[in-house]
């Protein structure tokens, strides 16, 4: 990105950024772990999201724009709303499937069939999750941009 893009972007408050290192550079993108963040602490998803909770995470970025270096710290930029956006898939939507499943199939079968029910819903929605993941990963496209 040209300096004026890095500009827009750190001016911008509906963005998410975190400070990385680039770990491991394949012919298809760069994996960058990323580091503690101090946005983290003022975001009203953080309970929800594991990116706040450790130093460890790594994020992989596919066909980057620019050429990187092993070790070279950059900023991982994500459009807030696409954070909450993931959120809500990996989170509050399957809350949301389970809890309904439990009230329907508990009108019509014992509880603890329904208990079970509930939870079995899981299973294909996140697998459909894990079927769909090419399609997420295009929805939810991360920025990196050198750090200066």
């Amino acid at each position: 990105m040209t300096k004026l893009d890095l500009d827009s972007y750190k001016a911008k408050k509906d963005t998410i950024k975190h400070e990385g290192v680039v770990s491991r550079i394949s012919e298809h993108g760069i994996v960058v772990s990323l580091k503690g963040n101090v946005n983290c602490e003022g975001c009203k998803a953080q309970s929800a999201c594991g990116v706040s909770e450790s130093n460890d995470k790594e994020i992989e970025i596919e066909n980057p724009t620019e050429s990187y270096q092993l070790n070279e710290p950059v900023d991982v930029v994500l459009n807030r709303e696409l954070g909450l956006k993931a959120v809500f898939w990996a989170y509050v939507f399957p809350f949301i499937l389970m809890f309904s499943v439990l009230v329907i199939t508990s009108l019509f079968l014992k509880e603890w069939i329904s208990g079970l029910i509930s939870l079995a819903i899981l299973v294909p929605y996140y697998f459909m999750l894990f079927v769909l993941k090419d399609t997420f990963k295009k929805a939810f496209q991360v920025s990196i941009l050198k750090f200066n």
